[in-house]
């Protein structure tokens, strides 16, 4: 609607209006809709959706986002308005309706977002009490940062890379069956793979639970040209989600309502006639209304709002999704889509008393992620430590028997695997837990409430994973090292969102199995230990820990330690081949708390010491330690278990995160451990892995690490394919001591 600015004097505006540039006069019929909030005090949500007082502050709420997420990013020439604009009626409709657990797979949603925790208050969490302070501190450091955060109060889950967001609302749906979880989703994300075949995995495995709410915004459009689903007609997308499980399709077209003429399948409902506008909002807030019933009442319900990008704001399509250095405050267009959604004072004052009232208050008080989620006590685990030199054991199957143990005290932890326990030595953990499925076989150890969780998908693997432990829950994603770099970026995501999240959640943690050098057979396809090299980097994060266990024992002091953490990713990577016993459970707990281990030390005439990761990776450094000691050569070996521990403080952004770890081997120490003539790095993964030593270490020095993969009959062929053997060790060390 295009309104007459006013200038209200500073004593009729509230406090919160401040900054807002622009007011206009009473939309129609605002006298008798607009004058009292829809949503009663102490009431949490409209009476009743048919209400036409309800409707028209609806559309009120939706231009108030509308105006504010525009006005926001404009105030830095920054940021994504046209994605969340072409909803904004969907948004107002969920919180009139008492829903605030929101989340979004569409980082570029977050404007929109801010802007309805700021008319909620939410925002005032973070001193941000007006709307001055909300342009101000948008996209600036401490304030709100260009895609949602777990820093941001009231905000569930982050969003930046697309194809994330149903992973978070289903891992709370999991937790919270009473309570609706709807996440926005945009119709250019819908190209991602994972998102369909996630959440139908994840409904025949739990078909009870269907209060995740995916909210498609079919706007034509993605960031930089038209969607790749913007031609299929409305039965065409119907077929679509109903061809993937959804029993409740609700699509809510604002073609439908168009009495403007306005050209093309996608149109903007803010040019219709107000008493137009009152009808498509009438729509989808009672489309929104049946779709959050049907999906707490056991239905998979889909809720589509289709409408032209960049609905009401400065421009349409994806000349809408981001502002540009032009796209200032003073620019005539700007100004002009401004003007066009200002509302009068009285107006901005009912929407944000409904806001504040939806729910039961502020998003920043009542959503779940606002609360940590209780945990049952695991009390002390019951590691069982073998004997040093005794028979060699399977460090995962070690570790697995307690992950049984765990499931069985704490009915929401989950573990996730691409369909790979069984060849990963951790059938134990199918035995105890069983894999969640519709057909109950015992030989396979099925069972329809399990807690395995086996979609044939890393992403879904991590991302439910990775979601439950942001929701507070305990989990353990399980996957060969050689394929867990499909999913990685959810994890990614979640870990950075630990760092700054404001309460205490588990960590999450991973347990990477069945290395390279025990895939010779299986060739280079599943030879891939340069995900180390990723690791290595997240490590500088100052919140993310690889661990190293080199035996069974040590696996499972590094297991106990993990659970017992907060707000950190932690990688646990092991062997799944019978291996000697080198350590007791004390020699892991020093590791873990220092770095690494000294494993053998041999006196002689000059030292060698070999700094090793890994378990199997041992074998050869053992075997060229023998040889050397017969020239006279004095060897140390120590077993890196905890690399994180052996950076410098200064290198990495420990202090930075929320949960700050600053533990840190000293110079005194390291000078202990690593100390010699000559240093020699070894790693059956990626260098980089070995960077805080070579970064410390003074001595001559060089390093031992993966170069490819290919296919060989052993581990042992493998290893030296790669120029990891006793004989090439030897010949190096001797070379740095001469």
């Amino acid at each position: 609607m295009v309104l007459t600015m006013t200038s209200p004097t500073s004593s009729a505006l509230p406090n919160f209006c401040q900054g807002i540039q622009y007011f206009g006069e009473a939309p129609p019929s605002f006298e008798n809709y607009g004058k009292i909030p829809a949503i009663d005090l102490g009431q949490k949500a409209i009476a009743d959706p048919t209400d036409p007082a309800a409707v028209y502050q609806t559309l009120l709420a939706a231009d108030a986002l509308r105006y504010l997420t525009l006005q926001i990013t404009a105030s830095k020439a920054s940021g994504h308005p046209g994605g969340f604009a072409s909803q904004a009626e969907a948004y107002a409709a969920l919180v009139m309706l008492g829903h605030k657990n929101i989340i979004t797979e569409v980082g570029h949603h977050a404007p929109g977002f801010y802007s309805a925790m700021f008319l909620d208050r939410s925002l005032e969490e973070m001193g941000i009490t007006t709307v001055q302070q909300l342009r101000d501190r948008f996209r600036e450091k401490h304030g709100l940062l260009g895609h949602l955060s777990g820093y941001i109060p009231g905000i569930l889950a982050p969003a930046g890379p697309l194809g994330q967001g149903q992973h978070f609302a289903m891992a709370a749906a999991l937790l919270h069956e009473d309570k609706l979880f709807p996440f926005t989703l945009g119709d250019g994300g819908l190209g991602e793979p994972y998102i369909m075949s996630s959440m139908a995995h994840f409904n025949t495995a739990y078909p009870t639970v269907t209060n995740f709410l995916p909210v498609l915004v079919w706007n034509g459009y993605s960031q930089e040209h038209h969607s790749m689903v913007s031609l299929k007609t409305n039965a065409e997308m119907k077929a679509y989600w109903q061809g993937n499980g959804f029993e409740e399709v609700i699509l809510i077209d604002a073609k439908e309502f168009d009495d403007q003429n306005q050209p093309g399948d996608y149109v903007d409902s803010t040019a219709f006639s107000f008493q137009q506008r009152l009808a498509f909002t009438k729509a989808v807030l009672l489309g929104m209304d049946k779709a959050a019933h049907s999906a707490l009442s056991g239905k998979l319900t889909v809720f589509i709002i289709k409408q032209l990008k960049g609905a009401g704001v400065h421009a349409q399509g994806s000349k809408s999704h981001n502002l540009y250095p032009k796209d200032t405050l003073d620019a005539p267009h700007i100004v002009s889509a401004l003007q066009n959604l200002a509302l009068p004072i009285e107006a901005w004052q009912i929407v944000r008393t409904n806001a504040e009232r939806a729910g039961g208050g502020p998003a920043a008080k009542t959503v779940v992620t606002e609360f940590e989620l209780p945990l049952p006590s695991l009390g002390t685990l019951p590691l069982e430590e073998y004997t040093v030199g005794g028979d060699p054991k399977v460090s995962t199957t070690a570790m697995g028997r307690l992950v049984g143990i765990i499931g069985k005290q704490d009915s929401n932890f989950l573990v996730t695997n691409a369909d790979g326990n069984e060849a990963s030595g951790i059938g134990n953990i199918n035995q105890a837990l069983k894999v969640i499925h519709p057909t109950t076989d015992d030989l396979y150890n099925q069972a329809p409430n399990g807690q395995v969780y086996e979609p044939l998908s890393e992403d879904a693997c991590a991302g439910l994973a990775a979601g439950l432990a942001l929701m507070g829950a305990r989990s353990l994603w399980c996957s060969y090292e050689s394929f867990a770099i499909n999913g990685l970026p959810i994890w990614q995501t979640v870990t950075q969102a630990m760092a700054e999240l404001r309460r205490l959640t588990p960590s999450t943690i991973t347990l990477f199995t069945a290395g390279a050098l025990e895939q010779g057979r299986n060739g280079w396809t599943h030879q891939r230990p340069e995900i180390e090299a990723y690791f290595a980097s997240l490590m500088r994060n100052g919140n993310v820990f690889p661990l190293f266990p080199p035996d069974a024992n040590s696996i499972q002091a590094c297991y106990d330690w993990a659970l017992n953490t907060k707000n950190k990713g932690i990688v646990i990577t092991a062997s799944k081949s019978p291996l000697p016993i080198r350590t007791t459970l004390e020699q892991t707990r020093q590791g873990l708390a220092e770095g690494a281990i000294l494993l053998q030390e041999v006196a002689g005439d000059k030292q060698v010491v070999f700094a090793v990761i890994g378990d199997m990776t041992l074998i050869p450094v053992f075997e060229a330690a023998a040889f050397l000691e017969t020239e006279g050569i004095g060897v140390k070996i120590i077993s890196i278990i905890n690399p994180r521990r052996l950076y410098r403080p200064h290198d990495t952004a420990w202090q930075t995160c929320s949960q700050p770890d600053g533990g840190f081997i000293d110079d005194d120490k390291f000078a202990e451990l690593f100390h010699g003539d000559a240093l020699i790095g070894v790693t059956g993964g990626a260098a980089a892995m070995l960077e805080p030593i070579m970064l410390r270490s003074n001595c001559k020095r060089d390093t031992f690490a993966w170069k490819r993969g290919e296919t060989t009959a052993s581990a042992g062929d493998l290893m030296a394919f790669n120029g990891l053997t006793a004989q090439a060790l030897t010949k190096r060390a001797l070379e740095l001591v001469h």
